[in-house]
Parts: structure tokens; C-alpha cells; sequence
């Protein structure tokens, strides 16, 4: 089947809230993540699967033969081995998925009508891509999403990547959909999913920590206003909140989906350290003031609701990036990080309020934040198909 004219395509990247066709993972395997933990590593992915496998296919990326076979093993003992999970045999360096794999977003024609969450009909105002790399329509593909192919590098830090720059292509062609790389000039762009987190209507969120700071530089030579077209061309996003910079700990340095995230289209949580004297107290207050100072795509106030964070996890010396902000809104649930913390309750209580026709299902990560990620950088959600 030829390739469309992608000049005449829209891109809108949906809410993490909205219908889900499956969420995408990679069963743990690297066990240098989890130097001296690795042990309870597959027993909180089995527990998630459990969950997200109830209302949601899961896609579950193998490194081979054998890893499904031990994977099949303990998901079976753990009651998670469900017919909705599905395996690929694809070779991985690390399980991040939400970073290494592709965004999917739903694709329009040129003045298409987009719907959104409601049910109504709104005009999605993005800029008509005019830099696209694409991989070529196979005959099963999907005109209503496509796979954004970021360009993954290891969060500009580690130097076993290779394997994991592939999944998103991997990912793309399992799921049946076009192949976008974005970029920028000559170069292809480099960026991970949880740098940034979208309300689906054409507000995008991010860190300059992570996208503008000469540390761990992803894209040298891109300013803010090169990403904010990026974003615009490739995601359906307008309109760009920058916030300052993340928490403490965070090896991918500033991820947003450890501190602020959507939770509708006006609305963000975003955490707040009571302590005058945490090491997160200045720069967590800061992002507040952005906050304050934010508007969504149509010029209205950004409404922001508080979200504490757990006393601080340290392991063998180190602050690791303990946060409830890196939760997954499943189709049916709000799967939510614990640490055997008193602000569990509340964390879980002020989500439950927001969530309230979802399950809130705490997922103990006081393991798994040893390999510096949680429930958020573990998953990517493939959108249900619009009708």
C-alpha cells in the first residue's frame, strides 16, 4: 500500500485517560538495574499485568525463548496469566518502555474533525507536519493512529541502548501503524515519554532541566521554541507549560512524570515536599509558581491540586526518585506507586477523589525505584482506535 501524503496529516497525542486498545511492556531481565533487589523485580510486574490485563490487552515484550517461558511461569502463579496478554520476543537492554518505545497518537486528515473525550466534535489547531522520516504503510496498518519514533539514546547517560532504539519501531509495526520520525534539521529528534505529559487537547508539559540543560543534552542546538514546534508538528500540542526542574534522584535529570501530571484538561497534580529542608523544597515550589502562572490551550487557568511526597528512599547511600506522580491511568484503574510511607493513604485518597470511576490500585515500589523508575516509566499506553 503507497504512503499518504503526510503533509496533509494531523497528529493529536490523547490524554493518558482515554481509551486504551493496550499498555505496552517489557518483562525485567537486566538485573544490573536492580543491583542486589532484582529478586521481588518480576513479582511487581506480575502484579501489574494482574491489574492492567482485566479491562486492557497487554503487550508483553520477551528477550527470547526463554524469558517467556519464566515470565509465563510467574505470572501463572500470581494469577495474572490472562488471555489478553500477549508476548513479542524482542531483545531489550532495560524495561523502560514509556522512554524507549514510540508514542501513538491519533492521526486526522487535513481539516479532519477531531472528537474529543466528551463526545463532541473540536478542531484539533495543529501546524501540518513539514519534516517527516516515515516508514512506509504495511497492508494491515491503521490510518486513525501512528507510532511517534523518538529517536532513544539512554537518557543521554548510559551506553547499552542500541536493543532498546529499536522497540519503538518493533512496537509500531506490531500494533499495525505508521512509523513517524520525527526531526529536526538534518537530525533525527531524541526524546523519552516521560519528559512530557499532554492533556490531549493541545497542552503539553515539560522541564527545562531535561530538554534545555547542557547535562545529559539530548538535542544540542534545540531551544525552547524548536521543541514547542516539534511538539506541535508530531503531537497536536500548541501550547507548552515549561516548568523548572525535577526531583532529586531522577538519573533521566528532570523527568515531569515524576512531579506534574494531567489528570483532565484543566487540572494537574503536581507534588509538593512540606520540609523546608528537603533537597526538593525550592525547586518543587518553583514549578508551582509556573503553575499559578500557567493557562490551558484555549487561555484559561491551569487548576493544580497537591500532591505530597513520600519521605525520602535512600539505598545503599543513594536518594532514589520516590514520587506518587508517577502513577498509570489504566482503562478501569489508576495504578499508583507506594513506599510503606504515612503519605501513601493520602496520595492514594486525593487520586481517588480525582479518579472516582476508577479503581486505585497501590503498587508497592519500594523495590523497583532501585532501578530509578516506577509505574509510569514502565508502561506506554496504545490508544483505542476512534470511531
Amino acid at each position: 500500500m503507497p504512503s499518504p501524503n503526510l503533509d496533509q496529516i494531523e497528529f493529536r497525542m490523547p490524554a493518558e485517560w482515554e481509551p486504551h486498545a493496550a499498555t505496552w511492556l517489557a518483562w525485567p531481565h537486566y538485573k544490573l538495574d536492580w543491583p542486589g533487589k532484582f529478586e521481588p523485580i518480576p513479582w511487581v510486574y506480575a502484579e501489574i499485568v494482574r491489574y492492567l490485563s482485566r479491562h486492557e490487552r497487554v503487550e508483553l515484550i520477551v528477550k527470547d525463548a526463554a524469558a517467556e517461558k519464566l515470565a509465563r511461569k510467574t505470572l501463572k502463579r500470581a494469577h495474572a496469566l490472562h488471555e489478553n496478554v500477549r508476548f513479542h520476543r524482542w531483545a531489550t537492554n532495560r524495561v523502560w518502555t514509556r522512554d524507549s518505545g514510540c508514542a501513538f497518537v491519533h492521526t486526522y486528515g487535513a481539516g479532519a474533525l477531531a472528537r474529543d473525550p466528551s463526545g463532541a466534535k473540536a478542531r484539533i489547531p495543529v501546524a501540518l507536519p513539514a519534516r517527516l522520516e516515515a516508514v512506509p504503510f504495511q497492508e494491515t496498518s491503521s490510518p486513525e493512529i501512528a507510532g511517534i519514533k523518538w529517536r532513544f539514546n539512554a537518557w543521554a547517560k548510559y551506553p547499552n541502548w542500541k536493543q532498546d532504539e529499536n522497540i519503538g519501531s518493533l512496537m509500531a509495526k506490531a500494533a499495525g501503524t505508521e512509523e513517524i520520525r520525527p526531526m529536526f534539521g538534518k537530525n533525527r529528534v531524541v526524546l523519552e515519554g516521560g519528559s512530557i505529559d499532554v492533556n490531549g487537547q493541545g497542552t503539553l508539559i515539560t522541564t527545562e532541566e531535561c530538554l534545555l540543560s547542557r547535562v545529559q543534552q539530548r538535542n544540542p542546538g534545540m531551544k525552547k521554541r524548536d521543541y514547542e514546534k516539534v511538539f506541535a508538528e508530531y503531537l497536536g500540542t500548541t501550547n507548552i507549560i515549561w516548568l523548572g526542574s525535577g526531583i532529586v534522584g531522577d538519573d533521566t535529570h528532570g523527568h515531569v512524570d515524576d512531579i506534574t501530571r494531567f489528570v483532565s484538561p484543566d487540572t494537574v497534580v503536581t507534588c509538593v515536599d512540606a520540609d523546608p529542608k528537603s533537597e526538593n523544597y525550592e525547586a518543587l515550589r518553583e514549578n508551582i509558581r509556573r503553575l499559578r502562572d500557567a493557562v490551558t490551550e484555549d487561555g484559561k487557568p491551569l487548576a493544580t491540586i497537591d500532591l505530597p511526597m513520600p519521605a525520602p528512599v535512600y539505598f545503599e547511600g543513594r536518594r532514589l526518585p520516590a514520587s506518587y506522580a508517577n502513577f498509570y491511568i489504566a482503562n478501569d484503574s489508576v495504578l499508583v506507586p507506594v513506599f510503606n510511607d504515612p503519605n501513601d493513604r493520602v496520595a492514594l485518597d486525593i487520586l481517588a477523589d480525582i479518579f472516582p470511576d476508577r479503581d486505585i490500585a497501590p503498587i508497592y515500589c519500594g523495590d523497583l525505584i532501585w532501578g530509578f523508575g516506577a509505574i509510569h516509566c514502565m508502561t506506554q499506553q496504545q490508544p483505542a482506535v476512534e470511531t
